[in-house]
C-alpha cells in the first residue's frame, strides 16, 4: 500500500496470486485516504474559525434555489413566548423560529399548477401517510414534516399526474423518517406498505427529485412542533423545565387529533402553522392567554379560529381520543402519530361548514305578510 494508507505491508511473503488483490485493495483505498485528507481540512478550518457557524445567517427554504431570501418581517410576529433561557437569547430563539417559517412557504395555490388534481386527493393521502405513520410507529413530528415536504414539493412542480401522488407521497414519509427517528423504516418496508404499486428504485428515484426540489432544506418549524411548544409553556411554572414535557398527554393528543383533522383540509395553508397551532390552543384554553403566550394578536388568529369551529364540532360528535398502548414505548406514546376515521369527520365537518354558510328559511307562520 502507499503511505498514505498509514499501513506497513509485507513485499515477499505473499502468493504471486495475491498480489492482484493487493494492487485492487489499492486502488479502492486511494480515494478514501485523499476523501480523509479532505475532510480533516474541513475540520481543521472550522476549530480556526468556531464562530462561522453562529453567525450564519438563516439559510431557510425558498421556493427556487436562486431566488434570493425573503426578510425576516412579518406583521404576526409579537414578543416572544419563550421563557428566558440560560445558554441563548429567547428573543433570538424565538425570531429564527418565525424566520425559518417565513423561508419555508407552503400554498394551497399549488393546485392551479396541477389541473388533474383535486383537494380530496390530498386529503386521502394525507390521511394514508397517518395510517402508514401508525402502523411503523413513527412519530407526529414525522408526519408533520412528510406533509410539509409533499405541499412545498407541489408547489414547485406542475401537471403532476393523480397516478404518482402515492409514490411522492411514501417518498416524503421515507424523507421525514430519516430526518426524524431513530431507527426509521427500511426502505423495502416502505414500498411494501404500497401493495406492490411501487418499487425500491423507484422510491430512491423520487427521493431525488424532491431533495433537489427542496433544495435539501427539511428542517421547518411544523404545525405540531409550534402546538407542542405553545402547549408547555402555558403549562409552565416558575421551578418547570423547559427540556421536560410539562403538560397532561390526555389533553395533548385531543390538540394534535384537531389539528391532524384540520391539515387534511387544503385550506389549512391559508394560515401559518404557528398561527394553526395557537388557533387548536384556544379550543382548549382561554384566548388570552394563549395570545399572551404566542405573541400573536387577536386579529391574526381570530379568522383561523372561525375556520376551525366545524371541525371542532365534527370532532366532539365523534368522541374523545384515547391514547394508544404501543410495545416498548411508555411515556413517549403522546407524541407516536395515530389515525382514526379521519376521512368521515371531515366529511362531517365540510358538510358542517356548507351549511353554516346558508341561512335556514324562516317557516311559512313566522313569514310576515307585506299587504
Amino acid at each position: 500500500m502507499t503511505s498514505q494508507s498509514g499501513r506497513p505491508q509485507k513485499r515477499s511473503e505473499n502468493a504471486p496470486g495475491q498480489k492482484v488483490s493487493k494492487q485492487r485493495n489499492r486502488k479502492k483505498d486511494q480515494p478514501l485516504s485523499k476523501l480523509q485528507c479532505e475532510k480533516n481540512k474541513l475540520v481543521l478550518e472550522g476549530v480556526t474559525k468556531p464562530r462561522v457557524l453562529i453567525q450564519s445567517p438563516e439559510k431557510g427554504v425558498r421556493l427556487h434555489c436562486d431566488e434570493p431570501g425573503h426578510p425576516a418581517t412579518d406583521p404576526l410576529v409579537g414578543l416572544s413566548p419563550l421563557p428566558l433561557l440560560g445558554r441563548s437569547s429567547f428573543e433570538d430563539v424565538c425570531s429564527k423560529m418565525v424566520s425559518k417559517e417565513q423561508n419555508y412557504r407552503h400554498s394551497k395555490s399549488f393546485l392551479q399548477k396541477h389541473p388533474m388534481l383535486q383537494p380530496r386527493m390530498r386529503s386521502i393521502l394525507l390521511d394514508w401517510l397517518i395510517e402508514v405513520s401508525e402502523a411503523y410507529k413513527l412519530h407526529r413530528q414525522t408526519f408533520y414534516l412528510a406533509q410539509d415536504y409533499f405541499d412545498r414539493f407541489m408547489l414547485t412542480q406542475a401537471n403532476v399526474e393523480k397516478g404518482i401522488l402515492q409514490l411522492i407521497g411514501i417518498t416524503c414519509l421515507f424523507i421525514a423518517s430519516k430526518m426524524e427517528e431513530a431507527c426509521p423504516p427500511k426502505l423495502s418496508e416502505m414500498a411494501y406498505v404500497t401493495a406492490g404499486t411501487y418499487f425500491e428504485n423507484e422510491i430512491l428515484q423520487m427521493e431525488l427529485i424532491i431533495l433537489k426540489a427542496l433544495c435539501w432544506n427539511l428542517c421547518p418549524e411544523t404545525a405540531v412542533s409550534w402546538l407542542k411548544l405553545y402547549f408547555q409553556i402555558a403549562s409552565m411554572n416558575a421551578n418547570s423545565d423547559l427540556l421536560e414535557s410539562q403538560f397532561s398527554q390526555d389533553t395533548y393528543i385531543q390538540m394534535t387529533r384537531l389539528l391532524d383533522l384540520c391539515i387534511l383540509n387544503i385550506n389549512s395553508l391559508d394560515f401559518k402553522y404557528r398561527v394553526l397551532a395557537a388557533s387548536v390552543l384556544c379550543h382548549f384554553l382561554q384566548q388570552e392567554e394563549v395570545e399572551e403566550l404566542s405573541g400573536l394578536s387577536r386579529d391574526a388568529i381570530q379568522p383561523c379560529i372561525n375556520w376551525m369551529a366545524p371541525f371542532v364540532e365534527s370532532m366532539s360528535r365523534f368522541g374523545r381520543a384515547t391514547i394508544r398502548d404501543f410495545s416498548k414505548i411508555n411515556d413517549d406514546r403522546h407524541n407516536i402519530q395515530t389515525h382514526t376515521d379521519y376521512m368521515s369527520m371531515l366529511d362531517d365537518a365540510s358538510e358542517n361548514e356548507v351549511n353554516s354558510q346558508f341561512l335556514t328559511p324562516p317557516s311559512s307562520t313566522e313569514k310576515t305578510s307585506t299587504r
